[in-house]
């Protein structure tokens, strides 16, 4: 395996010597976020860790070869190449036979950043159940469930059906935490109706509980969802008419699989004027925040 995945020497030191790290994926830069938006957002998002005291590990695939922290190169190259690939764990061995470029999921990011020695990842919104197809399981749901990892979110995409997300992570034993909040968020808003496992209000309330399931050694990774900051939060109606809209189109085009996400949230920014798109870097950028507070607690 090691002769698939490079650490940047960066992020090797810092591991070797126990400081935090913080994970980050890169489909948000190759396929989430339009251009120039991604690259400008994946710089910022990688000094924001730093701010906050740990050393960010962006993680994709670059000719066949799994980098665990990218050079600006790297990150150049996934903002604007036409041909990187949307890899989830599934197609990990595709892209790496056939040594070509992959943006990593939140699957894929969590499997990674396990065998790496990388505890806490951030994301924007994990995957979920499919509105309308309860048999549509993201990918994300299983690893959160067998990988050993903590995920920092603002919930799942607020184009799934939360209520079925969340059952699902109780029935596979999934801790969902909120940070600073009740309710799962709703990504592009605050509240969603739905209450969390538990609440926590510092970082290292929530390492207490993750040092607590390690001990337990029950299998599984830890989702602590932080709610969007409120002066980004979209109005819960505005967000759901246009995501209602978006779904219907896609219904239309016979958009699937893959495709079906950044379908949506192109379609969900285009009918709220770019505001769903504000929204989105800003929970990103608090999420990093969050988690590299949280790596930096669960390393004391």
């Amino acid at each position: 395996m090691k002769a698939f995945i490079q650490i940047l020497p960066e992020v090797r030191s810092a591991l070797d010597a126990g400081r935090p790290v913080v994970a980050l994926e890169s489909t948000l830069i190759a396929h989430g976020l339009p251009r120039p938006v991604n690259l400008e957002v994946a710089r910022r998002l990688e000094a924001i860790v730093r701010e906050a005291g740990a050393t960010p590990a962006t993680i994709a695939v670059i000719g066949g070869i799994i980098r665990v922290g990218l050079n600006d190169a790297s990150l150049d190259y996934l903002a604007n190449a036409s041909n990187v690939r949307k890899v989830s764990r599934r197609d990990l061995p595709v892209v790496v036979a056939q040594k070509g470029g992959g943006a990593t999921t939140v699957a894929a990011t969590m499997w990674i950043a396990a065998q790496a020695g990388i505890r806490v990842f951030a994301t924007g919104g994990i995957g979920g159940v499919h509105r309308g197809q309860p048999f549509d399981v993201s990918a994300d749901l299983p690893e959160l469930a067998r990988t050993p990892v903590v995920v920092v979110c603002a919930g799942a995409k607020a184009i799934l059906d939360l209520p079925l997300t969340l059952e699902w992570l109780e029935t596979h034993g999934v801790p969902v935490i909120g940070y600073q909040c009740d309710e799962f968020p709703a990504f592009y808003s605050r509240r969603s109706g739905l209450p969390v496992g538990a609440r926590v209000d510092t970082p290292e309330e929530a390492a207490a509980i993750i040092a607590a399931k390690w001990r337990l050694e029950i299998e599984g990774g830890v989702l602590v969802a932080a709610p969007i900051p409120a002066e980004r939060e979209l109005d819960p109606a505005t967000a759901e008419d246009a995501i209602q809209e978006a779904l219907a189109e896609a219904e239309r085009s016979g958009i699937r699989g893959k495709a079906i996400t950044p379908f949506l949230l192109e379609r969900v920014s285009r009918s709220t004027g770019g505001e769903s798109l504000r929204a989105n870097v800003a929970l990103l950028e608090n999420n990093a925040r969050v988690a590299a507070e949280l790596a930096a607690a669960m390393r004391e």
